[in-house]
């Protein structure tokens, strides 16, 4: 593996790992000004910079099987784990009647759908000039919070004011990466959190739906002409917090770097752990803002599990329906335990 490649997949551990612990602090944004701000100042980033990456790897749109790819690899384990995920809220919440519907994701499953929509939308999009694809694209994002009818059916709202970002990241390439590298950018870039940090601090009104993108301005109580120049402001702010995020990432090769393979494995599985979280009461120990520095490593812990051989071979029929990681591992198991017969019998 190429080092430019370490930093590809540096950057998708440390996003999905910044994915679990905001889903963890979730429960806490009423609790504490500082816990709203730190999540909100995730959220401006996170998602945004996982879904640039995903537009920067989709440059094979249009080489031929790669829609039956993307199909194979998104809307599959989509229908898988919006079943699964109905079975367990079903008797996670005990609900009094099981209900499957595959035109409205269930929490996190949203990407996978919005995923699928961006990979396609490339087709019409880059006919034209990057400039007017761009303009179009974010055009289409300010205008759709209009229209109340769009939101979290088939995932649409969120498709729809994302994009862009997903387009941005197609027609991006490394050296626009490697420009970000510099200490300057890097000492930039960190004073550039700082600052938005203190921003959300000091003026904690700023509502975090904006950051969703799931919602219609309307149901935000922002349906005037000014809801458009709001999630504007916040385009610009997620952009600016996502390239100082990739400025930050390093490029050398970590112990984690490999787990930056498997970041779909994490993120359709935390959910079930976070859910139950939330229902728990071991919830009650993280109240205190004290805690949740430990509430960070148990986040970095349940990614390392998540991505990790211990996990991966068994989740691998479910999320790539292959059995090839499971065969290998029982390779591995056959020839340790023929090992140490031979010791025993020696």
């Amino acid at each position: 593996m190429k080092k430019r490649e370490y930093y590809f997949d540096n950057s998708k551990f440390i996003l999905i790992s910044l994915v679990v612990f905001g889903h963890f602090l979730q429960s806490f944004i009423e609790d504490n000004e500082a816990t709203y701000t730190l999540y909100k100042v995730i959220y401006t980033f996170h998602m945004p910079a996982f879904i640039l990456i995903s537009g920067y790897f989709a440059k094979g749109f249009n080489k031929k099987g790669y829609i039956s790819k993307i199909s194979r690899k998104l809307i599959l384990p989509y229908i898988i784990f919006q079943i699964i995920y109905s079975v367990f809220y079903f008797f996670l919440y005990k609900e009094s009647s099981f209900q499957v519907d595959p035109l409205k994701p269930h929490w996190s499953l949203w990407f996978l759908i919005s995923l699928f929509s961006w990979n396609i939308m490339l087709r019409a999009f880059t006919k034209y000039k990057a400039l007017y694809s761009l303009a179009a694209a974010f055009t289409i994002g300010l205008i759709v919070g209009y229209a109340d009818w769009i939101t979290n059916y088939l995932s649409l709202s969120r498709t729809f004011v994302f994009f862009p970002l997903f387009l941005i990241g197609y027609y991006l390439n490394r050296e626009h990466f490697s420009l970000l590298q510099s200490a300057k950018i890097k000492i930039v870039s960190l004073s550039v959190l700082v600052i938005v940090f203190t921003g959300f601090y000091f003026f904690p009104s700023l509502n975090h739906e904006w950051l969703l993108g799931s919602k219609p301005y309307i149901e935000m109580g922002a349906a005037s002409i000014g809801a458009l120049f709001t999630r504007l402001g916040f385009y610009v702010l997620s952009l600016i917090m996502v390239f100082s995020f990739f400025s930050l990432v390093p490029k050398q090769y970590y112990p984690f770097t490999k787990l930056g393979r498997n970041t779909l494995y994490v993120y359709l599985l935390h959910g079930f752990f976070i859910r139950i979280f939330r229902e728990s009461s071991v919830q009650k120990f993280f109240v205190e803002p004290k805690n949740f520095l430990l509430l960070a490593v148990v986040s970095l812990l349940l990614t390392l599990l998540l991505s990790s051989k211990i996990t991966v071979p068994f989740a691998q029929p479910l999320i790539e329906l292959e059995t090839t990681k499971l065969k290998n591992l029982q390779a591995r198991l056959s020839t340790i335990m023929q090992y140490y017969r031979k010791k025993l019998l020696n």
